[in-house]
């Protein structure tokens, strides 16, 4: 298949290029070129600035597509955007959305790509939504050939998954730990969470392009495995060779004391906090044999190995320490002010 993806070496994007660059497909990536250098020397790049459509039309020419994959679609205007460019040039259009669309809290904790979407906390995730109700009015009314794809917490070795951390990413967390600090758990750390290996996510993914049962259907994809959060924590620790000490406050004191850029409401109220569990039988009707392998006790092994080998990803977040610091020391505070 020919096949081009908007994006291409993100998280999630980066493992399917990998794999579809080691297979006989003729593949495409347009982005801006931040990560050239990591591309397979196979994959045909086009360097530009999406948003500029003329420029777009220019270096693609003629070109037609069998999949063209957005990850990097965030807003309906940049779906209407797409749908001006590629309408008629794509036999299959794949939209990432975010399994963070489905209602919170959801009627049931088991998610099927038929639960109902909507979340009141988190601006993202309603932009989601309204990007996937603009695609299926698309395809309902001018049968634009789009699949919806909706990932949970998909990770690689660049980064260690937490549940709060600060706007450098999680190394601070690490830190915490290796010190010998307490880390913040929102809840009481008993809720359950799913994390899906990027190479595992790639595979179920690859398999949905060209199938033409997949279009104009949504499908979610993500491991089996589901784990409380205390659990994901104690395989952090474990990885690190370290003693995991978790300090628990409220998801929604959290989202009220952090810095609004921390986005907790978001993250924690509209995500990370509530309990769900995905039920992929659709998409392993769709894509027979899919399984996903890595357990994420080895899967953050390898992302510890990886940080611990890579110093410029070791990015210190000192406002972050010292604000779970002061956390700690305030609801410490409380506790001795309400037993006198």
């Amino acid at each position: 298949m020919k096949i081009l993806i908007i994006g291409g070496t993100g998280t999630i994007s980066s493992a399917i290029t990998r794999q579809l660059a080691a297979s006989d497909h003729d593949l495409w990536l347009l982005n801006r070129g931040n990560h050239k250098d990591e591309v397979p020397s196979n994959v045909k790049q086009v360097i530009t600035d999406i948003d500029n459509e003329n420029e777009v039309l220019r270096l693609l020419g003629n070109e037609q597509f069998d999949a063209v994959c957005e990850f990097i679609g965030f807003l309906p205007s940049q779906v209407e955007r797409d749908i001006r460019l590629f309408k008629g040039r794509t036999r299959q259009y794949v939209y990432i959305s975010s399994a963070s669309a489905y209602n919170k809290p959801a009627a049931s904790h088991m998610i099927t790509e038929g639960t109902t979407l909507a979340n009141p906390y988190w601006e993202y995730s309603r932009n989601k939504i309204a990007c996937e109700e603009l695609l299926m009015h698309e395809y309902r009314e001018n049968s634009f050939p789009v699949t919806i794809v909706r990932p949970s917490h998909t990770y690689c070795e660049r980064g260690v998954p937490v549940s709060v951390h600060g706007l450098k990413g999680s190394w601070q967390v690490l830190k915490r730990m290796m010190e010998g600090k307490p880390v913040l758990v929102h809840g009481d750390g008993s809720s359950l969470w799913t994390l899906t290996w990027n190479e595992d996510f790639a595979r179920g993914f690859i398999g949905l392009l060209g199938n033409p049962k997949t279009i104009g259907e949504a499908f979610q994809i993500m491991s089996d495995e589901s784990l409380t959060w205390n659990q994901i924590y104690q395989c952090v620790a474990n990885a690190l060779g370290v003693e995991f000490r978790p300090y628990y406050v409220a998801s929604e004191f959290l989202a009220a004391v952090a810095p609004k850029s921390y986005d907790f409401t978001g993250n924690l109220l509209g995500d990370k906090s509530v309990t769900v569990i995905f039920n992929c039988s659709k998409l392993k009707r769709a894509v027979p044999g899919f399984q996903a392998t890595t357990r994420f006790d080895e899967g953050v092994c390898r992302c510890v190995a990886y940080l611990l080998a890579h110093p410029e990803l070791q990015i210190e977040d000192p406002e972050f320490d010292a604000w779970c610091d002061r956390v700690i020391e305030a609801q410490e505070q409380t506790k001795k002010s309400l037993t006198k």
